[in-house]
């Protein structure tokens, strides 16, 4: 499941100081307080170019909670190329014309393209970007659906978790269904008096901005949510379409539409609980549709990692020398543990050195798979970066897949980094309120709110969710190991958990203002991803 932040856009709508030099350049640098509730450092709003690249920014000189990136290639890669870099990135597909993404993306060089030959021997054929694992697959069942479809085949007790949450989801959407709707009449109201009070169908935020409430309270609230709402979804309309397909979505629900539907079985022909079968898919990289709309999610996640830098264009990557293997093995719904078990494996036998995985589930009836394929990837120094999960939840205690852990036990492997998401803010509401958390489960935290990225067919737009700063992460990795190539994988997770950024401020959790813990409560490290101290520390190793 491609992580998705709409519920906490609903409700919405509704010390200082500097430690030791490693001798690179630079100096490992702290938060400048620990206090951050009771002296808010930043009170005015972020401006355009600030909100657009608030994950490049720096906590320090800029009082935005940003990974330090534009004051790391300034400072300490200025010159430097390093070496290239491959992360494959295991999502919805890519669009790979993108004008931000052409010149990064991987090509297969022991591969001749559209032969027809598996001319690498590696068992697929004409793999030329990477491969596409869902075939023309674009809907599907969320796993405790299939769970129940399927439950002659699978055990007792995995059946009946499932059968709870199917059962409890039906009669929530009795009461979501009628929400979502009033939601929809609620913004289709603010759209429309908007559209009146600018002259314009398609208003931009500046637009809004402009107009002189006079007095209406009706407008003034008009623009009060737009200003909430474009930030993250730039329309009211593409809010209304995400409405409405939770809408359809609590429809088929109720109308038992799930449990009758086998999109791989009718679609790709492949049986999901048996590993050792025939190679399945194909190489269409942004899926079947040709206006590449199932690509948005995968678009927007290498986009992060990789969209060419300081060329002009819309977005500025986290990392300068890589190469984007492409991976479709997500769908609009849950992910299946044989297809990102494979996809894995894929990338750890064609030369990715780090892996993006920007979705998530909580029931998995092959996890076992997927741990392989992690301790696999582990062989060959490969770094998997995860994203943890957007439900406010704590993952000590709900387990959720992949994870390199169950709960809080021992780690499977050292190769596994989880990564929670960071709003933009400094301050009590550091981490993002739908961000998953907790302190054997997760990580470090990376920017996730607002994120500014590449869309399909050479478009821009801002997306949130831990699914982004999953990425924000990835590109961290792929930065140290293009200039510090000899380091493993698992010192290149243990550098970038080390040399974060920190605060002892108590934050809230969930989007829930009576539950807060300290920031250091709720992740492994305790820290904030940060580019600029990850390369002086990684130098000194």
């Amino acid at each position: 499941m491609k992580y998705s932040i709409l519920k906490s856009t609903l409700l919405t709508v509704a010390a200082a100081g500097l430690l030791a030099s490693c001798g690179s350049g630079g100096a490992i640098v702290s938060p400048p307080i620990g206090n951050i509730d009771s002296t808010p450092l930043k009170t005015q709003a972020l401006t355009e170019e600030q909100a657009q690249n608030w994950k490049d920014y720096d906590l320090v000189t800029d009082t935005i909670p940003g990974m330090s990136i534009n004051k790391a290639y300034t400072e300490l890669l200025k010159g430097k190329k390093g070496e290239t870099v491959i992360v494959a990135v295991i999502d919805s597909g890519i669009d790979i014309e993108h004008e931000d993404l052409d010149g990064v993306i991987w090509t297969n060089e022991g591969e001749i393209p559209n032969n027809g030959k598996d001319d690498d021997n590696n068992g697929y054929i004409d793999d030329i970007h990477g491969w596409n694992f869902l075939g023309d697959i674009v809907d599907e069942n969320l796993e405790y659906e299939r769970i129940v479809r399927d439950k002659a085949m699978l055990p007792e007790e995995m059946v009946a978790k499932a059968q709870k949450e199917y059962d409890a989801k039906v009669n929530e959407a009795k009461q979501q269904k009628a929400f979502y709707e009033q939601q929809i009449a609620a913004v289709k109201g603010f759209d429309s008096k908007l559209q009146i009070a600018t002259g314009k169908k398609d208003y931009t935020l500046e637009d809004i901005n402009a107009v002189d409430a006079k007095d209406d309270q009706d407008l003034e609230q008009a623009k009060g949510i737009a200003g909430r709402v474009f930030p993250q979804y730039d329309s009211f309309k593409n809010l209304i379409d995400l409405l409405q397909g939770e809408v359809d979505g609590l429809v088929s629900l109720l109308n038992g539409d799930k449990l009758k539907t086998n999109y791989r079985k009718d679609i790709l022909n492949d049986d999901a609980y048996t590993w050792d079968t025939p190679v399945y898919g194909n190489n269409e990289y942004s899926g079947p549709d040709p206006e590449k709309a199932d690509a948005f999610h995968g678009t927007h996640v290498a986009g992060i990692i990789a969209a060419e830098r300081d060329n002009g264009l819309g977005a500025n990557g986290v990392a300068n020398n890589v190469k984007i293997m492409v991976l479709r093995a997500v769908s609009q719904a849950d992910e299946y543990d044989k297809d990102i078990a494979k996809a894995i494996r894929y990338a750890a036998d064609n030369g990715a050195k780090v892996i993006n995985g920007s979705f998530g589930k909580y029931h998995s009836p092959n996890a076992q798979w997927v741990w392989d394929a992690i301790k696999y990837a582990e062989t060959k120094d490969v770094l998997f970066v995860n994203a943890a999960g957007n439900e406010g939840l704590d993952t000590d205690f709900i387990q959720v897949y992949p994870q390199d852990q169950v709960l809080v036990g021992e780690e499977i492997s050292d190769n596994f980094i989880t990564v929670g998401a960071l709003n933009f803010e400094y301050g009590s509401g550091l981490i993002a309120g739908f961000s998953n958390y907790g302190k054997s489960s997760v990580d470090v935290f990376a920017p996730g709110v607002a994120i500014y990225s590449t869309a399909p067919n050479n478009k821009y737009r801002n997306a949130g969710g831990t699914s982004m700063a999953s990425p924000a992460t990835a590109g961290v990795a792929a930065v140290i190991r293009s200039q510090y190539p000899k380091l493993k994988a698992s010192q290149v997770k243990q550098v970038i958990m080390d040399s974060g950024l920190t605060t002892s401020a108590r934050v809230i959790l969930g989007g829930k203002e009576a539950d807060m813990k300290s920031f250091g409560e709720t992740t492994v490290s305790g820290k904030m991803v940060n580019l600029y101290n990850a390369l002086i520390l990684a130098s000194s190793l």
